[in-house]
């Protein structure tokens, strides 16, 4: 909620019989979801413009619009059938979205942690706010899945900052250079996240210093730092900042020294913190899969502690901590071989990551699904032999690749030393699916991972089915 008279100011608006205007608004951007006396905002976006919706809302009883110039412009006046409907008329809708949502975080009083990075800040957010409800209970909120751009990010803000809440986790996405910093305006947070510098979207931001500079915005309002301390990148650019970062990773056991405060993973079972004036060391449980995950959950940790949850809360609380959905999510069914899906994204660290964790897999036979990663640029073909390579490393029953750059990945895992008759090319999920069962055994394991956009789940569906 915010006040009429706080989003006038907010957004610059020409108000149109703001005689009749409530006392406070509470927005909305979807009229599927319109209830009396609410505020609809019209948005538009490539394939939509919330502008051809403005009389649903109105027959759904919503009190005021929001509306930009253009369409104020082609109306001439405000149509008659809005009859006392107040309007408010801005220069750019997504715009002033983003201001109210803005204006509102102005207001909240509690803690906001923002999480960026190329790979792992959904696992992060989810074992973060795990962690964070350890001593906060219900009084946490986190933005939801792929609310992480500007609409996402202001969605949340928006119905999240009020004083029910103590802390607010938020991830930021980056789909363009700068896209970080413009949605830290927004959210303003006092700690801040980074899981790593790696090469998601190289294509889009233009290079790699581009997305170096883009990762970064993270902290152009000051937000106290979070850094991976295995992260090139952030070691490189740590000199930069205005107070000394919490630095986090995790290792297979072994001890590394690092500077200042830091929170290490050693294996599974060691907890060591360190700062200027001790150390302090946990026996721990940790159970999630793969080193890569340990790193996410050490950044937790970290972002926990930043906040004020107490060490022996984190403590008790890690044998419980569980993964998100679609993030090396164990899938079992009657009759068929185990299943490791991580195929919500992928990126060539992370699917490095994810085949680094599937080598420690047991099973009487490793059989290995990939598909194609996205956005990549002129880095596109390297990085799919590298992956290829690096799946060879572990020497799988069976590679399996399809998508874009199956050639690319078959070539890397040759290079490898994986024998050819040991690599399958699908053109499809069905493909796929119909070889695991004709070829996998209940005893195998298998790991699905490749980008969102091919939709691997579809070969967990098949594979249901029959």
């Amino acid at each position: 909620m915010i006040s009429f008279d706080a989003a006038v100011r907010a957004t610059g608006a020409n108000v149109i019989r703001g005689e009749r205007a409530p006392q406070e608004l509470r927005i909305v951007t979807d009229t599927r979801v319109v209830q009396s006396g609410e505020t609809f905002l019209a948005l538009r976006g490539d394939r939509f413009d919330g502008h051809s919706f403005l009389e649903e809302a109105v027959r759904k009883g919503a009190r005021v619009l929001i509306v930009d110039e253009t369409y104020a412009a082609g109306a001439s006046v405000i149509p008659a059938e809005f009859g006392d409907v107040v309007v408010l008329v801005v220069p750019d809708t997504l715009r002033a979205y983003m201001a109210l949502a803005s204006s509102v975080r102005d207001r909240f009083s509690g803690e906001v942690i923002a999480i960026t990075g190329s790979v792992g800040k959904t696992t992060t957010k989810a074992l973060l706010t795990q962690l964070l409800a350890t001593t906060f209970g219900e009084r946490v909120a986190a933005s939801p899945a792929n609310e992480n751009n500007e609409i996402g990010v202001s969605r949340f803000l928006l119905a999240n900052a009020h004083d029910g809440h103590d802390v607010l986790v938020v991830e930021l996405g980056a789909r363009h250079y700068g896209d970080v910093a413009a949605l830290v305006d927004v959210a303003k947070p006092g700690i801040g996240i980074l899981t790593n510098i790696g090469e998601a979207h190289v294509e889009i931001m233009g290079s790699r210093e581009r997305l170096a500079e883009t990762k970064w915005g993270l902290f152009s309002r000051g937000a106290r730092a979070v850094l991976n301390a295995r992260d090139e990148g952030s070691l490189h650019r740590a000199p930069t900042l205005r107070d000394a970062p919490h630095w986090f990773a995790a290792t297979k056991g072994e001890r590394i020294s690092i500077g200042g405060r830091a929170t290490l993973i050693l294996g599974r079972d060691w907890l060591l913190e360190v700062d200027d004036l001790e150390s302090r060391e946990r026996t721990v449980d940790v159970r999630l899969p793969g080193l890569h995950n340990r790193v996410n959950l050490a950044a937790a940790i970290a972002g926990a502690e930043e906040v004020g949850v107490p060490l022996e809360a984190i403590v008790g609380a890690l044998p419980n901590v569980h993964l998100p959905a679609g993030r090396y999510e164990e899938i079992r069914i009657s009759g068929k071989p185990r299943i490791l899906y991580d195929a919500y994204n992928a990126n060539a660290s992370g699917t490095v990551a994810a085949l680094d964790a599937f080598a420690e897999e047991a099973g009487a036979r490793r059989i290995v699904v990939l598909s194609s990663m996205a956005e990549l640029g002129n880095e596109t073909d390297v990085l799919h032999a590298h992956v290829g390579e690096h799946a060879a490393k572990s020497q799988p029953a069976f590679l399996l690749v399809g998508g874009a750059h199956a050639e690319m990945l078959a070539g890397g895992a040759l290079h490898g030393g994986l024998p050819s008759e040991r690599i399958v090319h699908f053109a499809t999920n069905e493909e796929a699916a119909q070889w695991l069962r004709e070829h996998a055994r209940p005893e195998d394991v298998i790991l699905l991972k490749g980008s969102r956009v091919y939709a691997l789940e579809e070969i967990v569906e098949s594979l249901r089915r029959r």
